[in-house]
């Protein structure tokens, strides 16, 4: 794939993804659908730390870790792969807390908890408010590696599954056929299920690829079992990178 952007919403259970009309019936028909995908843990920061660092790396709260460890972003810039965070409601500044208003939190940042990004202003200045997103598109300036968080409300964290299904339906559908878009997967998933104490139950969560480099296997499933890490694995494997986990 030339380009990649995850988005990552906020705490459903796989079933219950699958009785919104939206993410349940309609979306799988333009995308690949993984029914056996999953979380990594409870609570949230860890399953976001999985995500771009290959293990939880001892954070097994949502309190805030500076962490020491290498993540995707050494892979990148090593690589020559451009990348950006695009976060909803980031105040901006290389913040290390959350929002005033609530709305943008740390927890939900991987990249901010890791202190060669921390520590660099040019990699931390390609952690960035989620309205760039728009800009970069329109310029032709789009990252190959994009990760998309959506704020508190949006994400369904603060609100519910009907609110982050409905954002959802606003945030791709437009971007599914929009030419700038042309080259670029979405990966579409939870970071954790509903459950709340790491351990227990099935972890799986709801996960997707869109977009119209995968337009010939629209509407298709697979039943492969993957979890986050298989995500990483991904974007590794696409760019030739080495592993980070």
């Amino acid at each position: 794939f030339e380009r990649i952007l995850v988005v990552v919403l906020e705490n459903q259970d796989y079933s219950a993804v699958m009785d919104d009309t939206y993410m349940g019936t309609v979306l799988p028909s333009k995308g690949l659908l993984m029914t056996s995908y999953r979380g990594i843990t409870h609570p949230s920061q860890p399953n976001y730390i999985s995500l771009i660092g290959g293990a939880t790396l001892g954070v097994w709260n949502d309190n805030n870790f500076d962490l020491s460890s290498s993540s995707i972003v050494d892979l990148f810039e090593a690589g020559g792969v451009s990348w950006k965070s695009y976060q909803e409601s980031y105040p901006g500044g290389c913040l290390k807390g959350d929002s005033a208003d609530g709305l943008y939190h740390r927890k939900h940042n991987p990249f901010i908890s890791f202190k060669t990004v921390q520590n660099d202003a040019s990699l931390c200045a390609k952690i960035v408010n989620a309205d760039e997103l728009a800009q970069d598109a329109q310029t032709g300036s789009l990252p190959q590696f994009s990760f998309y968080t959506p704020n508190m409300n949006n994400d369904g964290h603060d609100t519910s599954l009907a609110f982050a299904s409905n954002w959802l339906q606003g945030f791709l559908e437009p971007k599914l056929t929009d030419p700038a878009y042309a080259s670029t997967v979405f990966f579409i998933t939870w970071d954790e299920n509903s459950g709340v104490i790491p351990g227990i139950g099935s972890r799986q969560v709801w996960g997707l690829l869109a977009g119209q480099p995968i337009a010939s296997v629209a509407g298709t499933k697979d039943d492969n079992h993957y979890n986050h890490y298989s995500l990483l694995r991904t974007v590794e494997l696409n760019w030739n990178l080495q592993s980070v986990g």
